[in-house]
């Protein structure tokens, strides 16, 4: 083993986790509904100082099958499901289109927690999607106007001549339309909460859809 190579295993062995008091949680307390328990957890997540509670991983799989995953942000979590935005001719926007299935992923280790959705995912129309964006900031609005997501970049000045164009065209024009931009939502199937335990009892409970309501069951850790 190289020096490197050593010096990085003692480093990332050396890591702690959930340097933290962790709540409790008892599941047989838990609504019959996840929505209600992911918005409960989200605010207690944000009332524990947890930095951008809202940015959540997705997973996605392209036309072979190959599974793909990045970190974005989470619009909305409502009846519908958990919503996220972005262009449908990206990368992971071609390959919902070919496999329109999807798994989020949240995690705030203030508490410990995590919270997995998976699910078929649905686009929610255009309307709904152009007051996605219109709802949110001009650099958001900016950078849906900025090149074309995914694509090869030829060189970084490229990138920076395209972003200056959009931001002002995002101040001029603030109701401008990013035509491709699209907001999805993933409808779960199942939603899982885990609650991490400094003894490694953690506490993972799943809801599973049926039917028309949930079905709850405790996993092992």
């Amino acid at each position: 083993m190289s020096d490197t190579q050593k010096a990085f295993r003692d480093l990332l062995r050396a890591q702690r986790v959930w340097d933290v008091t962790l709540p409790g949680f008892d599941p047989s307390a838990a609504p019959a509904d996840p929505l209600a328990l992911f918005h409960t957890w989200f605010a207690e997540a944000v009332a524990a100082g947890q930095t951008e509670p809202h940015t959540m991983t997705l997973a996605t799989a392209d036309a072979e099958g190959r599974p793909d995953v990045r970190t974005l942000m989470l619009h909305d979590a409502d009846g519908h499901g958990w919503h996220f935005a972005t262009h449908a001719t990206s990368a992971k926007g071609r390959q919902l289109a070919a496999r329109p299935h999807a798994a989020l992923g949240l995690y705030w280790p203030a508490q410990g927690r995590q919270v997995r959705v998976r699910g078929g995912v649905v686009r929610a129309g255009r309307a709904a999607s152009r007051a996605d964006l219109r709802a949110r900031s001009a650099g958001a609005l900016a950078s849906a106007l900025t090149g074309s997501q995914s694509e090869v970049l030829p060189a970084h000045q490229d990138l920076v001549e395209a972003s200056e164009a959009a931001w002002e065209r995002a101040r001029a024009e603030p109701d401008t339309e990013a035509e491709t931009w699209t907001l999805y939502v993933v409808e779960p199937e199942e939603v899982e909460f885990f609650q991490g335990d400094a003894r490694r009892r953690h506490v993972r409970l799943r809801y599973r859809r049926e039917g028309a309501g949930w079905t709850r069951e405790l996993l092992w850790p």
